[in-house]
């Protein structure tokens, strides 16, 4: 699940680099480009903000545990 969140993080990283640099077509409103990179960029940050939430939900329920290197070696 973990890895699908940033296959998903990384697409819509790409769609809106995708975005900021496709030409403007002849008679598109100049800043529908801005916009969809925009709400590209918000999908990219939810999703984020999801995974982070989701790995401590994980943590606190014990489904995950930190490996970590020792302290004392």
């Amino acid at each position: 699940m973990i890895v699908l969140f940033l296959v998903a993080v990384l697409a819509a990283l790409a769609s809106a680099g995708l975005f900021m640099l496709r030409r403007k077509s002849e008679g598109e409103d100049p800043t529908l480009r801005d916009k969809r990179m925009a709400k590209a960029l918000a999908v990219r940050v939810g999703l984020s903000v999801t995974l982070f939430l989701l790995i401590l939900l994980a943590y606190a329920l014990g489904w995950i545990h930190p490996t970590g290197v020792p302290l004392n070696a």
